[in-house]
């Protein structure tokens, strides 16, 4: 071990409570070391997010030792067949896990054989990243970096621990979780372990759906996803994993556009990235346009069109959200977002279509739907810009949101025990009927009254009743 510059102190907040454990490990005489992200954190002056400690007392030994010092914690076998418990104590979680080595990595991901270690040193080799294989020994904070983690934080380098074709050999997440940390920290990838992503992409197509997502999502909450996009181009896991972007490569629209389609996906991405923008803003922003290159059509003149994109971008995005298992709610918020996004404003617009508009997009996705404008404005040429008489629609969306108007069925005078109580039955006609009376108040906010909706729901009745 070597003491560096960098010794953090454990004493206030979630570190002082870590002291208060390492406390009772040392009077065991047991060895308690600070490990994996929250040990890179504190050398880039973060505040660790999460806690994960090592040890060489075994998970029954853990468990013991807390129990026999009536210790006020509560000691959850959250991972013990991997030799990992999870210690709950004064309101924060922490992760304890024994010693150990792998080996046999069957399924691309899970190790087949765990075995518990006897050094930290050797605990460390089995990890990612030289930046993730630094430990820091409680409570006096002395380091253990056997394969040169702090320079490489110190240098921004991501770099593989060991052999990188062995590394990610073992764990296909890993080369995601590579290009991820560029994104999320800036950092740079070694030549070494970025050539190593390309031959491992057979172990990477194993991991589960939900996994890679998780990684994505990191991607498009960091401050410039394309950091990780690109990269992700440039080995492959592109094609592998979001072949529906990795399409828009070369998909040239000129004119308002300055980049192919992908770019203009990238730059919008990371606008809306950069707005601290929700994550279902991201995700539009990245998919909006990934239906264009089925859209695409040569007219008379030899110009590409792109004609309802939006369509087939909205279609595109909810297969690639549900094969990633994405919750139906998100789903339908991306895709609503999406759908709607080629608006075109004008001052002309009637007070009507104003109305329909704001029914269209649904008034909880207006904001959103500015963002997304604005990031997709932002795309065309990497400026900020104009986005199309926005604020004057904004402005007027407004005025009519103030306004007493009915923009759904729920701010009709009449409801469906309303026109059972005329004789209309209930059923797939009463449906269509409400959204007729929709449509006529939309048209004539002043028609929005009990009796005038009645008689035209009789009418409507009468007609849909006269149907085969």
């Amino acid at each position: 071990m070597s003491n560096v510059a960098c010794s953090p102190t454990f004493s206030g907040g979630p570190a002082g409570k870590l002291g208060e454990i390492a406390a009772l490990f040392r009077c065991r005489g047991r060895q308690l070391y600070l490990v994996g992200g929250a040990v890179r954190d504190l050398f880039r002056g973060q505040t660790p997010k999460d806690w994960d400690l090592a040890t060489d007392a075994s998970p029954d030994q853990v468990i013991d030792l807390f129990r026999t010092a009536k210790f006020r914690a509560s000691v959850i076998p959250t991972g013990i067949k991997h030799g990992t418990v999870t210690v709950r104590y004064r309101g924060e979680n922490y992760e304890v896990t024994t010693f150990r080595s792998e080996s046999g990595y069957q399924d691309g991901r899970h190790p087949e054989s765990v075995r518990f270690a006897k050094t930290i040193e050797e605990d460390l080799s089995r990890r990612d990243f030289t930046m993730n294989s630094v430990a820091l020994a409680l409570p006096g904070g002395e380091t253990a970096d056997p394969f040169g983690g702090i320079g490489d934080i110190r240098k921004g380098l991501i770099r593989c621990v060991g052999n990188p074709l062995e590394r990610f050999g073992e764990d296909g997440l890993r080369p995601l979780r590579a290009v991820r940390f560029a994104s999320q920290l800036g950092y740079q990838v070694d030549g070494p372990t970025l050539r190593a992503i390309r031959p491992s992409l057979e172990v990477t197509a194993k991991v589960s759906q939900e996994r890679i997502r998780d990684e994505l999502d990191k991607i498009i909450a960091s401050p410039r996803p394309s950091i990780a996009f690109r990269l992700m181009e440039e080995t492959g896991l592109l094609e592998l994993l979001l072949p529906e972007l990795a399409v828009c490569r070369g998909v040239e629209q000129k004119g308002y556009h300055r980049f192919d389609v992908l770019d203009h996906s990238l730059l919008s991405c990371d606008y809306a990235a950069a707005g601290e923008f929700p994550m279902e803003v991201r995700l539009a922003a990245l998919f909006h346009d990934i239906g264009k290159p089925a859209a695409r059509r040569e007219d008379d003149r030899g110009v590409w069109t792109f004609y309802q994109h939006e369509k087939y971008s909205a279609q595109k995005a909810k297969q690639l959200m549900i094969r990633l298992r994405y919750s139906n709610s998100q789903i339908e918020k991306v895709c609503r977002l999406i759908s709607c996004h080629m608006f075109y404003y004008e001052d002309c617009w009637s007070e009507g279509a104003v109305r329909r508009f704001i029914i269209r997009v649904g008034e909880e996705n207006l904001e959103n739907l500015y963002r997304l404008r604005r990031a997709d404005t932002y795309g065309m040429a990497g400026v900020e810009g104009s986005a199309e008489n926005l604020a004057a629609l904004i402005s007027r969306v407004d005025r009519t949101l103030a306004g007493n108007y009915a923009l759904s069925l729920k701010d009709l005078a009449v409801s469906g025990d309303d026109l059972i109580a005329q004789g209309i039955r209930p059923g797939r006609y009463m449906g269509i009927i409400l959204k007729e009376l929709l449509e006529t108040v939309v048209d004539d906010p002043d028609s929005n009254n009990r009796e005038t909706l009645l008689n035209i729901a009789l009418k409507f009745n009468e007609k849909y009743q006269s149907l085969p």
